[in-house]
């Protein structure tokens, strides 16, 4: 082990990590006792499954590397994990694979892990279970990555007996994995947004990329996946209310192949371990034609939100 790269090591527990998350998440959903409280409202919500998942992948990846810096989205007081919690898997594959060379020499210490335990919750509740995504983003000098994104109930539709869950991860530099990238035809602009934080700014936003077709769904994992699988070109969410744990393992995987996330100015944002945690001037990603969406932002979303 000693001759695999820290953050190859870093990566391959975040993919057992994040399966593990993903089977907890299920086995809540199973027992039907969802244990919702509200944080800061109706559409702000949290529940054993979140709770849980953090839990252990929060205790799962310190235990292994004590110095790097882990920031979830739950505030959980702390109490011992239960051990049934820990997962002490590393993906094979992933530690057979050749590190970019940019990324060798990464200490523990300098990377940051921001993990959503369980992205959109609300749709979790309300049985929209596609929504559902387990993210561990893994920064380095503020930039994203790599990422870990489990899908807990990929293949839903198809009923009972189905081989639920699927894991898919990507690396700059190395490549993406546990999909396959498609591409929205060419001229054809589809949006994918917000389905349940909408307001005036949102969808005049929407409107002002001239789509041919807008999709409303939950969670930021999941319209990142929409992105790379071909089924949306762009997301555009005009409002603060995304924060980083929902972004820098989704903004790792599209940037591994060749897509953009940045602010509705087009800044990036960054993942250092003091950066606040509030995407405050909205989200734009796509896979292709950044340039386009980007120049289209109404100057009155561009005044109303102020980039960091």
């Amino acid at each position: 082990m000693s001759g695999i790269p820290v953050v190859m090591r870093v990566v391959a527990s975040a993919y057992s990590v994040a399966e593990k998350a993903g089977a907890i998440v299920r086995k809540v959903l199973h027992s039907g006792e969802l244990g919702i409280v509200e944080k800061t409202g109706a559409n702000d919500l949290q529940t054993l499954a979140d709770r849980l998942a953090q839990q252990s992948i929060c205790a799962s990846l310190s235990r292994r590397f004590p110095k790097i810096t882990i920031i979830g989205e739950e505030e959980l007081p702390y109490e011992e994990v239960r051990e049934d919690l820990i997962e002490n898997g590393q993906a094979e594959e992933i530690l057979q694979k050749s590190c970019p060379a940019e990324y060798v020499g990464l200490k523990e210490e300098e990377l940051v892990v921001w993990v959503d335990p369980l992205d959109g919750t609300k749709e979790y509740t309300e049985g929209l279970l596609d929504n559902v995504t387990v993210l561990i983003g893994i920064a380095y000098g503020g930039r994203a990555i790599a990422g870990v994104i489990n899908q807990p109930f990929y293949n839903y539709q198809l009923g009972a007996g189905a081989d639920l869950g699927r894991t898919m991860w990507g690396m700059l530099g190395l490549g993406t994995f546990g999909f396959q990238l498609r591409e929205v035809p060419g001229d054809r602009r589809i949006v994918t947004t917000t389905r349940s934080h909408s307001n005036k700014l949102v969808t005049d936003c929407v409107d002002a990329m001239e789509p041919h077709e807008v999709i409303r769904v939950g969670g930021a994992g999941n319209k990142i996946i929409q992105l790379v699988e071909g089924k949306a070109s762009a997301y555009v969410f005009a409002s603060p209310g995304c924060k980083k744990w929902d972004t820098c393992a989704p903004e790792a995987i599209l940037h591994a192949v060749g897509g953009k996330l940045t602010d509705m100015h087009g800044n990036a944002y960054g993942y250092d371990a003091n950066v606040k945690h509030m995407n405050s001037a909205g989200v734009l990603a796509t896979l292709r034609n950044h340039e386009y969406y980007a120049s289209r932002v109404p100057q009155s979303v561009l005044q109303a939100l102020k980039s960091d």
